[in-house]
């Protein structure tokens, strides 16, 4: 989404993808960066993604063109939510938590 999209525009973005609306694009690059480096470190796929110490509550995880849905573990560590954290806000991406419908935009940047 872009930077000046209002949090009111990311939860409804979640609500398109509920019903299973999504667009039909080329992938975004951040999106794929993001994926890429998150599950190298935490893999969604494979024996790893199920075995015990996963952080993933289900998995694959769900990715589009514009986003990744992730479910995660309710004993997942503090030091993933961090990487995740980390990753989006290097990649300028937002961050929704679906249990509150919080909006975590990226930091702004100093220049």
């Amino acid at each position: 989404m872009d930077r000046t999209d209002a949090p009111d525009s990311v939860r409804a973005a979640n609500a398109r993808c509920v019903r299973g609306e999504h667009p039909q694009r080329s992938a975004d690059p951040r999106v794929v960066a993001f994926y890429d480096a998150l599950t190298a470190d935490y893999p969604d796929r494979g024996p790893r993604a199920a075995a015990p110490g996963s952080p993933w509550a289900s998995a694959p995880l769900h990715a589009a063109a514009d986003h990744i849905t992730m479910r995660l573990d309710e004993g997942c560590p503090d030091v993933v939510l961090e990487t995740i954290e980390r990753l989006a806000a290097e990649l300028q991406l937002d961050l929704l938590d679906l249990q509150d419908g919080t909006v975590y935009p990226p930091p702004v940047r100093a220049r």
